[in-house]
């Protein structure tokens, strides 16, 4: 969980962020809430690509990721 929230905020300094463990603890599923000035103006689909583009490593350890 701290992996993920030190590399998006490092990428993106988001004026907001929140990484959830909502796997019930055991680490499979994050659930992120980011803003960021990185994705004004890009549609959805561009913003989500970006934040798995960074987070391509942790993504292959976990079972789901909701952004």
């Amino acid at each position: 969980e701290q992996s993920i929230h030190d590399k998006l905020t490092d990428r993106f300094s988001p004026s907001e962020l929140l990484v959830q463990d909502v796997s019930g603890g055991c680490g499979t599923f994050y659930a992120i809430t980011i803003a960021s000035k990185a994705f004004q103006g890009l549609p959805t689909v561009k913003q989500h690509r970006l934040v798995t583009q960074i987070l391509k490593e942790e993504i292959e350890g976990i079972h789901g990721l909701q952004v």
